[in-house]
């Protein structure tokens, strides 16, 4: 079975990895730090703060921001659970803003709308959460001139983004949020097995997070009560959780962004290919904006004239693993019990009924891409 992603490991990330298990630390060593400071060069962002998963670095954010009972965060319903999910571990409302039909990202004239609505009612969002749906960039510029109107805080889910760029910036420097996020799961980009991290360059918010990964403890003199302290002295003084990223998957990220620019070129090449191989065909291919590169985790397409789930099953038939992203949250039952319901945000609806993700990874052989579109032109014309 041809997978929808996986991830390239190759003999140097085995042997980075082994490194570490033959050094005196697995974890709260030195390649933590030097993968925080390998997304820093990547991004040009100040800080960064690696943790076991991209769920807990969007929790720590919006804890970072002061999101709590009482606020309310508003994001796309096109995600993942976590993006949503990790406010209402805040305590937080959750909201959803719908897509927009072309780049499956947070339409903007709809948050404006949204926006202005809230004002009205005095529930404005403490914090909007933009998704990069499948590595490229929502209209960050757009959304941060509506942050300093209507007085919410931004951030990035680029969980999908790493390697990404928005008018020439590199996704994940900031310049219009701030925090980002980023997802090192085996499918996406680039990989620590299991891990994430959060950016900013705000070294108020920088430091509160590090707290927060690791139990809300330090030992850092500027944030201790106790003066003088003994040299084994640690203070809590904040109620963190234990979200640290080990010097084991730390160290195979280092070797991974070594590696970023050659994979987002791959998977370019690919999109390419998909683009040429597919144009005609009864699909609506993902759209890719002039002032943007993706990082391109997924390449979504949508079945227009045939029934999606019979085109999906075939597919899986021929050997094709393909997956759909993503179920619209608002949909599933759990928010469907906070008071959601099929029909509040028609186009992230519409674009899940008909969206495919087709196999997209540096990995992808000539053969198997080959398999992809013949099995895919064969089960259309049906």
């Amino acid at each position: 079975m041809i997978p929808y992603g996986r991830q390239d490991v190759r003999q140097s990330d085995i042997e980075a990895v082994q490194k570490v298990l033959s050094s005196p630390f697995l974890t709260q060593g030195p390649m933590v730090p030097q993968f925080e400071q390998s997304i820093c060069s990547a991004t040009g962002v100040k800080h960064a703060v690696a943790v076991n998963s991209a769920t807990s670095a969007l929790h720590i954010a919006y804890l970072a921001l002061e999101l709590g009972v009482g606020d309310i965060l508003w994001t796309s319903p096109n995600t993942f659970v976590a993006t949503s999910n990790a406010a209402l571990y805040c305590g937080a409302d959750v909201d959803f803003v719908d897509i927009d039909p072309d780049t499956y990202n947070l339409s903007i004239p709809e948050l404006k709308r949204k926006l202005e609505i809230a004002k009205g009612a005095g529930r404005l969002p403490k914090i909007v959460s933009v998704v990069h749906f499948a590595g490229q960039s929502a209209d960050m510029q757009a959304i941060s001139e509506l942050a300093k109107i209507y007085g919410f805080s931004v951030v990035e889910d680029a969980s999908h983004a790493v390697g990404g760029y928005f008018q020439d910036v590199p996704v994940g420097q900031c310049t219009y949020s701030d925090i980002c996020v980023f997802s090192f799961h085996p499918v996406k980009i680039v990989t620590t097995a299991e891990g994430g991290a959060a950016v900013t360059n705000s070294v108020e918010l920088a430091t509160k997070m590090e707290l927060l990964r690791s139990h809300g403890v330090t030992r850092n003199a500027d944030l201790l009560h106790e003066k003088d302290p003994d040299p084994w002295y640690y203070e809590q003084v904040d109620l963190g959780f234990n979200y640290r990223m080990t010097d084991l998957h730390a160290a195979l990220g280092v070797s991974q962004m070594g590696r970023l620019s050659e994979y987002i070129d791959k998977r370019h090449e690919i999109m390419a290919r998909y683009n040429d191989a597919l144009a005609g065909l009864p699909l609506k291919l993902p759209a890719q904006m002039s002032n943007q590169v993706s990082g391109l985790h997924l390449y979504p397409i949508q079945v227009l004239e045939h029934n999606r789930r019979e085109v999906f099953d075939a597919l899986r038939a021929a050997g094709v693993g393909v997956n759909v992203h993503y179920i619209p949250v608002h949909t599933q039952p759990y928010y469907r019990e906070l008071g959601f319901s099929a029909g509040d945000f028609p186009e992230a609806e519409q674009y899940y009924s008909r969206a495919i993700s087709l196999p997209m990874f540096p990995l992808l052989s000539d053969a198997d891409f080959d398999h992809v579109v013949a099995s895919l032109r064969r089960i259309l014309s049906a």
